[in-house]
């Protein structure tokens, strides 16, 4: 898709500490080809159940990575563990259940500093990152234990997810608390297919509700957005969405059903004492998040994934952050997929975004 567009691209395998092998995607120069080591790289993190396909889905002057590239920036695309490009492991397949034994814990401690050290030692530069959706929790999780921070320059999260609790997504809170992906769990299923049968029979059911629509899946899923075009979504739903593991999906309901920060719960004081050491999974304290750490926040009033009412508590948490290292926007009209495939997220976001990294 990226050659396809007249732009470099190169591929890269990023294999983790346990043993999967990711693929990265590497635009290193705008359409000119001229690419220079003083280029900054930017990271790209994708959400959750999408790969860094999502980033792409847009016409060149509207995608934000295409737009990065052409002013400047060495562009990576990051694809986690389980998702169509960075599906191996060095030795468990798909189809070993101890191929899905992970949640968003494990994006956080081995995905994610295994391709932020990649990258640097291949450019010898620190990073920008910009992570969406679940990018910014694995991202603000790390942060908050003083993880990548020696080799980050500056962090822009889009639709930035921490608290979930007052989540008003009506597909995604009727799953979490009628514990759906723990019913898969229980019944073996550790790979967690969107468009599989077990899934779609679960949510069809849930569609039932008077309170949940699904005419719309995108709408159900992620709210109302305001600025994506019709043929656009048609072209997503060829590519996405992307398995997880049932394990990720029952972590997020934890944290829906909690509103708290928390490693993965094994929902038993034995097994929790012996994983963490502790009756209860520890807390992800944001708190520690450095204050001096460069941080642009951008979340939208229409967004049902990355409420609002949800951001203003993490917001609340950096009060005290310093003024020149935090920049917070608010698009009243914005839905979650409007930040990577809306078509004036250009002008609304991404402009103010290469400004701020610009300043680092």
């Amino acid at each position: 898709m990226v050659e396809n567009q007249g732009y470099p691209c190169e591929e890269h395998k990023v294999t983790t500490e346990d043993g999967y092998v990711l693929s990265v995607q590497r635009i290193p120069s705008g359409q000119s080809g001229e690419a220079g080591k003083s280029q900054p790289p930017v990271l790209l993190q994708h959400g959750l159940l999408m790969d860094g396909m999502m980033w792409l889905l847009n016409t060149p002057e509207q995608s934000l990575p295409f737009i990065l590239a052409d002013n400047g920036f060495d562009v990576w695309l990051a694809s986690s563990r389980g998702t169509r490009y960075s599906s191996k492991h060095v030795s468990l397949s798909l189809n070993d259940s101890a191929y899905w034994d992970w949640s968003w814990d494990e994006l956080m401690a081995y995905d994610l500093p295994a391709t932020f050290q990649y990258v640097h030692d291949q450019t010898e530069q620190n990073l920008h990152y910009v992570g969406h959706s679940l990018g910014t929790l694995i991202a603000l999780a790390s942060f908050s234990r003083g993880q990548l921070i020696d080799i980050l320059r500056s962090a822009a999260l889009l639709s930035p997810i921490a608290y979930v609790g007052q989540m008003t997504s009506p597909l995604a809170r009727n799953a979490a608390d009628n514990f759906l992906a723990e019913a898969l769990y229980w019944l073996g299923l550790y790979e967690f297919i969107p468009r599989g049968a077990p899934v779609v029979k679960l949510l069809t059911s849930v569609c039932q509700k008077p309170e949940v629509v699904c005419t719309n899946f995108l709408t159900s899923f992620t709210g109302q957005n305001c600025c994506l075009n019709s043929s656009l979504v048609e072209v997503f739903l060829d590519y996405e969405p992307q398995p997880t593991s049932t394990k990720n999906i029952i972590h997020m309901s934890q944290m829906i059903r909690n509103g708290n920060i928390t490693m993965y719960d094994y929902g038993d004081m034995k097994l929790n004492m012996q994983r963490y050491g502790q009756p209860s999974p520890p807390v992800y304290n944001m708190t520690c998040i450095p204050n001096d750490l460069p941080l642009f926040l951008s979340y939208g009033g229409r967004d049902a994934l990355s409420d609002p009412n949800d951001v203003q508590l993490l917001l609340d948490i950096l009060r005290d952050h310093d003024r020149e290292k935090l920049v917070v926007q608010y698009r009243d009209n914005y839905g979650h997929a409007d930040y990577v495939m809306g078509f004036n997220a250009k002008q609304a976001v991404y402009d103010p975004l290469m400004t701020f990294f610009k300043l680092q």
